[in-house]
């Protein structure tokens, strides 16, 4: 029987594998139960672009420490937005890792759509 960990990584590989057929870059998120994380990956899959999280001391700051609620998983994904842009990259295709598109994963998505990246 599989883990709630693996199920998750379970989920996240068929999408993965729909997304190297696109040949596009990837927005990847993480969340944990203190952190959320987000990177755009090369179309490749060899190198991160650009990456944005809760745990970079300037975020932390700004936040007050809380980086696992929906307040904190919308800036991250504005950052991120931000970091691509200047990287370069304009279109990704959003990889939530098996994460249901929900609460912080969506409050990111949406974040960063509106910042101006297309996924």
């Amino acid at each position: 029987m599989l883990n709630k960990k693996e199920q998750r990584l379970r989920r996240s590989r068929q999408t993965r594998a729909r997304i190297a057929l696109q040949r596009v870059a990837r927005l990847t998120v993480f969340r944990s139960n203190l952190h959320i994380y987000a990177s755009v990956i090369s179309e490749d899959g060899q190198r991160v672009l650009a990456s944005a999280s809760t745990a970079e001391k300037d975020v932390r700051t700004q936040l007050g420490g809380k980086g696992g609620n929906v307040a904190a998983a919308a800036l991250i994904g504005k950052r991120i937005a931000e970091k691509a842009k200047a990287a370069g990259v304009e279109k990704v295709a959003f990889d939530r890792s098996g994460f249901a598109y929900h609460g912080r994963v969506k409050a990111l998505a949406e974040a960063a759509r509106e910042a101006g990246l297309q996924f």
